[in-house]
């Protein structure tokens, strides 16, 4: 299907590795122009190489800490205008609420939540008074089954889509669209390196470490792709009446009962 997409314009923030990269390798083969932001220059130069070398695609890297407020405006100087933007840069540490003081909480919500927020704030309005755009915000699914042992991130996300839903219900009305994704588990460098860690401990072989996932849905941890092709899809006109809501992406794990 072709998403007609091609000519827009994207930011896409978490752009060196994962999802990030998965999502600017959607939107590149679809023929976006590409601003691409994390923190590390040299891993953002391989993927605009990348892209270009298969895609044939324009991007422009931007080495920024988000979680800055002077850098979120270096951006949005830079790459204001756009038609999308996809917020997807950031981790929030496990921990309960014992392990987590409030300056690590504070830490991972400056670049999570009010990296989200800060972009948001200055594109919002730009999009509206246009009368187009789309923003996806790539959260998780720990907004939507909180967990004692995740409760920074639990809150945070939870925050996220509970913005993500109240300025979709708007932005439609503005031409704009504000949409969520909430992957389940998404096997990435560091889900990898996790479950590695776990199959030496449970099995003595960091080899077998996709038999630690065999209680996920299908078996298996979500691919980077699958979450890139859902944003392409969502931030497309294809998507032209979805506004406002969050999509989980987790295989149907957040429908099963909790197990004890």
């Amino acid at each position: 299907m072709d998403l007609e997409l091609s000519g827009k314009t994207a930011i896409v923030t978490g752009a060196s590795k994962g999802i990030g990269r998965a999502v600017a390798e959607a939107l590149a083969e679809e023929g976006c122009t590409l601003h691409l932001v994390s923190r590390t220059e040299a891993d953002l130069n391989a993927v605009r190489d990348d892209l270009n070398t298969r895609f044939g695609a324009q991007a422009t890297v931007h080495a920024l800490d988000l979680s800055n407020e002077a850098d979120v405006a270096k951006l949005t100087a830079a790459a204001g205008d756009c038609d999308i933007l996809v917020n997807n840069a950031g981790s929030i540490p496990a921990g309960d609420i014992t392990r987590l003081d409030n300056s690590s909480i504070k830490s991972a919500w400056d670049l999570k939540v009010f990296g989200f927020l800060g972009l948001i704030r200055d594109i919002y309005p730009r999009m509206c008074e246009r009368g187009s755009g789309a923003i996806v915000n790539v959260i998780g699914m720990a907004g939507e089954r909180p967990r004692a042992a995740y409760i920074a991130g639990s809150m945070g996300n939870a925050a996220l889509m509970q913005m993500t839903r109240a300025l979709g219900a708007e932005s439609y009305d503005h031409g704009v669209r504000v949409v969520g994704i909430n992957p389940g588990p998404v096997e990435t460098e560091r889900l990898v390196r996790q479950a590695k860690i776990n199959a030496d401990m449970q099995f003595g072989d960091e080899s077998r470490w996709r038999e630690t996932h065999k209680d996920l849905p299908g078996g298996r941890p979500g691919r980077p792709e699958e979450i890139g092709w859902l944003a392409a899809y969502l931030a497309s006109d294809r998507a032209s009446w979805v506004s406002g809501t969050i999509v989980m992406a987790d295989g149907g794990q957040h429908s099963r009962s909790v197990r004890a």
